[in-house]
């Protein structure tokens, strides 16, 4: 995720679209359901990761913000997705690397089918998720609807090879995980 935001700024506008086109019967589904909690930490154990979390917003274009890349270390929960743990598709995006280390999300395209991931809410819930599948895409058909819809947590970062040219991946990391009911 070093360099250049143009594609992040393509999957914004189309995440802005598909958003808008989903968002008021969405929206006011969660309204029913939307607990008040936060997510403070996510936990992945099979790649040791622990990591805070940041609440992320829209920027005034309407894209999904990003954590800054002065916290390498830290993950942010978008806003307009659902509180972890609460009805609706969970989102939590961070960086795969800056200019000159790795970043929190640095290894999760290892992460495999089966594999657990823990959300840590405010509130003292912690909230566990299965991996269902991990997908690379090009960034620019980012499956915006996927993402943001539905039932789960989806985890994003950049990956596959980086363009040097334009000084970004030509990818993005997916994963998708489903809520541990016990």
């Amino acid at each position: 995720m070093a360099g250049s935001t143009r594609s992040w700024i393509i999957a914004g506008v189309i995440t802005g679209f598909v958003l808008v086109a989903i968002s008021k019967p969405h929206a006011e589904q969660q309204t029913a359901t939307r607990s008040s909690a936060v997510p403070e930490r996510i936990d992945i154990p099979t790649l040791d990761l622990k990591a805070p979390l940041m609440k992320l917003g829209l920027t005034g274009a309407g894209d999904v913000e990003l954590p800054p890349y002065e916290k390498p270390k830290v993950a942010g929960w978008y806003t307009g997705s659902a509180v972890p743990g609460d009805t609706g598709a969970s989102v939590i995006i961070g960086h795969v690397d800056t200019k000159s280390a790795p970043a929190v999300f640095y290894r999760l395209r290892e992460l495999r089918k089966g594999a657990a991931v823990k959300v840590h809410r405010d509130d003292g819930k912690t909230i566990s998720y299965t991996v269902d599948s991990v997908e690379q895409i090009p960034k620019d058909r980012f499956p915006a609807r996927s993402v943001y819809t539905g039932e789960g947590l989806r985890l994003v970062t950049c990956g596959g090879t980086f363009d040097w040219k334009n000084h970004e991946y030509q990818d993005n990391i997916i994963v998708y995980a489903s809520r541990v009911t016990t």
